[in-house]
């Protein structure tokens, strides 16, 4: 039973994550792979307080709004890049973190920081406040992406000069975007330091901004719930598939490249042809 907790655990945490991503990069266009450092941020920050005598919810929330500043700092550096040159810079921040925090021996350096305080709940109650939170931040964005908010970032993403002419304020919402997306990314961070009382480097790595950027792809850039489905499938395909571990980022990668090339919508697009394909019958 322990087994099947912690999976749920790990699959709604991942949820978080995906959907943070999925505001910045499937909502708002804004291309980034690097969203592991906002995630790792989340998580050294909770270490850090939490380790200090801060209680969890204000460990977490401390985590979360940390992230939330740090992402709109890299949002100020990347309004004047875009698409490919902004997937670069994205990229580079999560190598600059991984080369802060690996320096740094107030963090642990390589070997991470050990014995962080957990939320204080069992297990199960534990798993249920991660999936409400996942849960919530799933409505969330449903209620952005339908909301005056979504339609800004979804003319921002299709074309930034054009957003502009009919007033709409593109700095405003790029930031909002990462903002948003990245606070999010911290409070999944603070939640994973938590749930497993000891975080490394290589857990926020380059490979893991793929892992997360491919569970987005693969469930559908922009879909929500395709989202959620891109999570649970690539969340426990290396359950079900062991030698996947020892080839993740290569397999992550593929997948990236086969979805764009055959099925740009991911799942959630194959789902809605397949449908209307249905109803024309």
């Amino acid at each position: 039973m322990e087994y099947e907790i912690t999976l749920l655990t790990v699959i709604s945490i991942n949820v978080l994550l995906a959907i943070s991503l999925n505001l910045i990069t499937g909502l708002c266009g804004q291309v980034s792979i690097g969203h592991a450092a906002f995630y790792g941020v989340g998580a050294y920050t909770y270490a850090i307080f939490s380790l200090k005598g801060l209680s969890f919810p204000l460990a977490i929330l401390s985590g979360g709004i940390t992230a939330g500043i740090v992402g709109l700092i890299v949002g100020l550096c990347s309004l004047r890049v875009r698409h490919d040159f902004l997937a670069i810079t994205t990229m580079g921040v999560n190598f600059l973190f991984l080369g802060f925090v690996r320096k740094q021996k107030w963090l642990g350096g390589e070997l991470g920081v050990a014995n962080i305080p957990t939320s204080g709940l069992g297990s199960v109650s534990f798993l249920l406040l991660v999936a409400a939170l996942a849960v919530a931040v799933v409505v969330m964005s449903v209620y952005i992406k339908r909301s005056w908010m979504g339609i800004s970032f979804t003319a921002v993403a299709d074309d930034e000069d054009t957003a502009r002419t009919v007033g709409i304020d593109v700095m405003h919402y790029k930031l909002a975007a990462f903002g948003i997306g990245t606070a999010i990314a911290g409070v999944a961070g603070g939640l994973y330091a938590s749930f497993t009382r000891i975080i490394v480097p290589d857990a926020f790595s380059f490979a893991s901004s793929v892992g997360m950027l491919a569970m987005v792809v693969v469930g559908g850039i922009g879909s929500n719930w395709g989202v959620v489905a891109g999570v649970i499938i690539l969340t426990l395909m290396p359950e079900f598939f062991r030698f996947v571990n020892d080839f993740k980022l290569l397999i992550f990668g593929g997948l990236l490249v086969t979805v764009m090339r055959f099925s740009p919508r991911g799942l959630s697009g194959m789902a809605r042809t397949a449908w209307q394909m249905a109803v024309k019958r």
